[in-house]
């Protein structure tokens, strides 16, 4: 048995880790992005379902509120209050922390990307993306496809997303042979959620980058709605997600700006969280604040560095290119 001192990753991934590094400073320094830096520890945390926050107490507070502390799940909403104070176009590079992921691409712990342009759409930054990801793995020929969601659940697997029933999708994943799917209860969402990483994302970027476009409404997060046709009967969340080698690397919002509105999804997430009994996390009201104060429309990624340098090396496991995971750590 390989001794626990030793780390995981070797040498030459290291070594790849630190030159992407220096690779995407230097490209978000030539286009005149400022990299900040935002606390890793918050007073709130993410209310989304799907998402767990680390928690700790910080044993210097001075009163029992504010001993509770959440490692953040993303730089998102500290990142957008400097948008709001007016810092123009802005990346970090982070360490985030995410409560119950493990497994050959998860880790408690890990390296994200995250960048903001204000006064850009989900078009310009589509194109940004590409470039970097080229730029990063050294491929400045590789291919972009963009897809749209709903065509893609249409043709792949007969279903619309946005009409299907719950029982329908069940059936589509029961014959697709999704292992375990027949004593599984979801709603419509969750059996989406559950299609599209067992059946569809394996297939995606294979030999080229897919971007997947225009999620549904109901999986809009901190993304804006629009009209997908002139009617306004078909409605989209402003979204794409990345994804080379059948891998999500990145996800992006065309970013919501409306304060009510984004109360409103965080109170809806805190009702479904204390339905499914967990953990309720206060909603970030500085970011609301900020909301509410003016921030730009602006446009907005998070990229999964760890994953990345996964395919730049051709590995499976994260723990290729972690120097010491959980285990080890």
């Amino acid at each position: 048995m390989e001794a626990r001192w030793r780390p995981m990753a070797s040498l030459d991934a290291l070594r790849a880790r630190a030159l992407m590094l220096q690779r995407l400073r230097r490209f978000f320094a030539e286009r005149g992005v400022l990299e900040v830096e935002t606390p890793l520890l918050l007073a709130s945390a993410t209310t989304d379902p799907a998402l767990e926050s680390l928690r700790t107490r910080w044993l210097g507070a001075t009163c029992p509120s504010a001993q509770r502390l959440y490692l953040h799940t993303s730089p998102e909403l500290p990142m957008k209050r400097l948008l709001a104070a007016g810092s123009g176009p802005i990346y970090q590079v982070c360490k985030v922390f995410r409560d119950g992921e493990r497994g050959r691409r998860h880790h408690p712990e890990f390296s994200l990307l995250e960048w903001y342009r204000p006064g850009w759409g989900l078009d310009a930054l589509i194109d940004e993306v590409a470039e970097l990801v080229r730029d990063l793995l050294g491929q400045p020929g590789l291919d972009c496809e963009v897809l749209s969601y709903r065509q893609l659940f249409i043709e792949q697997l007969g279903v619309d997303p946005w009409a299907a029933e719950p029982t329908q999708l069940k059936a589509v994943a029961q014959a697709k042979g999704v292992e375990g799917c027949s004593q599984l209860v979801l709603d419509r969402d969750g059996w989406l959620d559950l299609l599209m990483s067992q059946c569809l994302e394996p297939g995606l970027g294979r030999g080229r980058m897919s971007v997947v476009r225009d999620y549904p409404p109901t999986q809009a997060a901190l993304a804006r709605i629009r009209s997908a046709d002139a009617s306004g009967d078909v409605q989209v969340a402003e979204r794409f997600e990345l994804y080379l080698e059948g891998m999500e690397l990145a996800n992006a919002f065309d970013e919501l700006t409306d304060a009510d509105e984004q109360r409103a999804r965080f109170q809806a997430d805190q009702r479904a969280r204390r339905a499914a009994g967990q953990v309720v996390p206060p909603i970030d009201e500085a970011f609301l604040d900020a909301l509410e104060a003016g921030m730009p429309a602006s446009a907005g990624v998070a990229l999964g560095l760890d994953r990345l340098l996964m395919c730049a090396l051709g590995v499976d496991e994260i723990d290729a290119v972690l120097a010491f995971p959980v285990e080890r750590a």
